[in-house]
């Protein structure tokens, strides 16, 4: 079976892309796991699914490198809506939505030339119980609260946007961590059921962060979406940034932009297609 493919990347976080409008993917899970090895595959952090939506413009579905199902991708998503556009899938409309296990997405696309360079994502409000992130805490936030791990205590903020997330804020150079080592004793803890992602951020200032992250399922990527957002809205819980301003967030594969409000979280940046092909599997 050949099936076409498109490899995309927001801030280096890169999957490759099907079409299931016009073909059906066989075992996204095995094909995922297969694709993503960057020596004997495509390489990639996984494969994403766009596929036919009765209640939005296209669903997608995503798939780690290790063959897990994600609920959401925000780096993905906005690619997604690059795709839809640039395809003509979606009639020229700049304001789009997309279904995921996460619920639909409001998406605001900005072409340039007739391509989109840059899309602004309504990820909906941050989650912060410890039943929705989930996680094994009291309380009703999990924000500062100490964890030993390592032998070391960390102290944790947990926030779920569609994804799990932990945000540790470093007094260290979070380059100098070493996220193989940290990041699965983080990923596998007991306190997290369903696994978690990690981001380590140094603070750079007021508005301005600088982020590392560890993702379930994939290990060490050069961005993630969510926990850019997660991250955001961590920082405003502990007063390190300004709720309702532009927060910006550096990552090893470029910026994104999040503002967290009393309703939502958006989450701004940019939209790379790096090129077309056709696999034999």
């Amino acid at each position: 079976m050949k099936l076409p493919f498109t490899k995309m990347h927001g801030c280096g976080n890169d999957y490759i892309y099907f079409n299931c409008f016009e073909h059906e993917v066989p075992e996204p899970e095995a094909l995922s796991v297969k694709l993503s090895d960057h020596h004997f595959g495509i390489g990639g952090d996984g494969i994403i699914l766009i596929c036919p939506s009765e209640t939005a413009d296209a669903k997608m579905r995503i798939f780690n490198a290790d063959g897990s199902e994600a609920k959401m991708c925000g780096n993905g998503i906005r690619c997604v809506g690059k795709y839809l556009y640039d395809n003509g899938m979606v009639g020229g409309r700049e304001q789009i939505t997309v279904d995921t296990l996460s619920g639909i997405k409001n998406l605001t696309l900005f072409p340039q030339n007739n391509l989109v360079q840059t899309v602004r994502v309504d990820m909906g409000p941050a989650a912060l119980s410890p039943q929705e992130i989930p996680a094994y805490l009291d309380g009703n936030r999990i924000v500062g609260v100490p964890l030993v791990v390592d032998e070391r205590v960390y102290h944790i903020t947990c926030i779920s946007m569609g994804n799990p997330h932990c945000v540790i804020f470093c007094k260290e150079d979070v380059d100098q961590l070493d996220l193989a080592h940290l990041g699965p004793k983080f990923e596998h803890n007991p306190l997290f059921p369903e696994r978690i992602n990690t981001e380590f951020i140094n603070v750079l200032g007021n508005g301005e962060l600088k982020m590392r992250v560890w993702e379930r399922g994939s290990g060490e990527t050069w961005a993630c979406g969510t926990g850019s957002c997660a991250s955001g809205v961590a920082a405003c819980l502990n007063g390190l940034c300004e709720k309702g301003r532009d927060i910006t967030i550096h990552l090893r594969g470029g910026d994104l932009t999040v503002n967290y409000t009393d309703e939502t979280v958006f989450m701004t940046g940019a939209a790379t297609k790096v090129f077309e092909g056709v696999i034999e599997i």
